[in-house]
């Protein structure tokens, strides 16, 4: 026993760990580097919250944070699909070769999607959570572990081929589910910490009851981003950790792990915060390059001939970076001849790039965007073998 919950054996014989409710008891200690960390991840969100309200249509530029976030939060758990994959996916080009990665990481960006709609009239709650899984792993490779539903079997964690009584961590068994669940839905409406100390707790909390047979991961870290939208720290959800944890992930694992080995949720909300303030510092400077970007090609096209529609095919390649000539006439309401020579003076202009070279069925990327997001390509990660979840009767 400790303060973040219980090894607990059950009658079948093997040992699952039971969480205490949230928020931890004894409380959290505000040492001076908690303070610290807390101020720097404070100041870093208000600087992003401040640059999102100066643009003046945030829509055009949260759609790529979204992709991006449901990129790499599912190389997290080891899909292969690149962002560019992804808009290809989107836009009916995508091939066989990573048409199922890039299948699970659109129906990610579903899922971020309808739960940001949905919050405007649905509180964060074990409903909310529910619906985004139904669609997080709908027609995908998980989708026959019960998209939608809480487990009723029990799951352990570990490396592939690994046990109950092998396994690194074994959540609360299907009888301790639903009282565990209870008690982290009435944390995430209790606002008496700040915001990203609750997002904190709650996504360690909801990784430890890992409720879901497959999903939990994902799950878990769109909810922060919900959270400090709901607390309204965040006017736009421009804020996402993933890049942060794929990029310190045996730190990630190895901290949840020790909040339920010794309670240590100090260590855990410090390495939490210094990713708060990480993300949010680069999601500031990629917001400052995308409307250095917009005013530079606004400035561009205006003393051109066709300048009307090129600004609006700018504005609709912010929101489709991948797209062909059939695409563009659709989204514009032009015809196909005006179609094709805006395509071709916006290569001229070096705003859109042709990707196939062929003479027909081409495509575009919009490159000089994309260039802001090439991060989100997949790196390798042997040194950091995923943990993976398994299930069993």
């Amino acid at each position: 026993m400790n303060r973040a919950g219980r090894l607990v054996t059950q009658l079948e014989g093997y040992v699952a760990f039971e969480p205490a409710p949230l928020p931890p008891d004894p409380p959290l200690t505000f040492d001076s580097e908690m303070l610290q960390a807390l101020s720097r991840a404070d100041l870093c969100l208000g600087r992003l919250d401040g640059i999102a309200r100066r643009v003046p249509n945030p829509d055009l530029f949260v759609a790529m944070y979204v992709r991006q976030e449901a990129v790499l939060s599912s190389q997290i758990e080891g899909t292969q699909a690149s962002l560019t994959d992804v808009l290809q996916f989107e836009a009916g080009l995508q091939g066989e070769e990573r048409l199922k990665d890039a299948e699970e990481v659109s129906n990610h960006v579903r899922a971020m999607n309808l739960g940001l709609q949905r919050l405007e009239t649905l509180p964060l709650s074990k409903r909310l959570v529910r619906e985004i899984h139904g669609i997080l792993l709908e027609d995908t490779r998980g989708g026959q572990l019960t998209p939608g539903e809480f487990r009723k079997t029990q799951n352990w964690i570990g490396a592939p081929g690994c046990t109950l009584a092998t396994a690194r961590f074994v959540p609360p068994p299907p009888h301790a589910l639903h009282d565990a669940l209870d008690a982290w839905e009435r944390f995430l409406h209790d606002d008496s910490l700040p915001a990203v100390i609750q997002a904190a707790l709650a996504h360690a909390q909801f990784e430890t009851i890992h409720p879901f047979l497959d999903g939990n991961g994902r799950i878990g870290r769109l909810l922060i981003t919900f959270l400090l939208c709901t607390r309204g720290v965040l006017k736009r959800p421009l804020l996402y950790l993933s890049a942060y944890l794929k990029k310190n992930r045996a730190e990630y694992y190895d901290r949840l792990q020790a909040v339920r080995d010794h309670g240590h949720w100090e260590q855990w909300v410090k390495f939490f915060l210094r990713g708060i303030a990480a993300a949010a510092s680069d999601a500031t400077d990629t917001a400052d390059k995308i409307l250095d970007l917009q005013t530079k090609l606004r400035e561009q096209v205006t003393s051109d001939a066709r300048a009307a529609n090129l600004l609006r095919a700018v504005d609709y390649l912010f929101l489709h970076p991948v797209v062909t000539v059939a695409q563009l006439q659709a989204g514009l309401g032009v015809s196909a001849p005006t179609a094709n020579a805006l395509a071709s003076r916006c290569e001229e202009l070096h705003i859109l790039r042709e990707s196939t070279g062929f003479k027909r069925n081409r495509w575009f990327q919009f490159a000089p965007f994309l260039a802001l997001f090439e991060s989100s390509e997949p790196t390798a990660t042997a040194d950091t073998p995923r943990d993976q979840t398994r299930s069993g009767a």
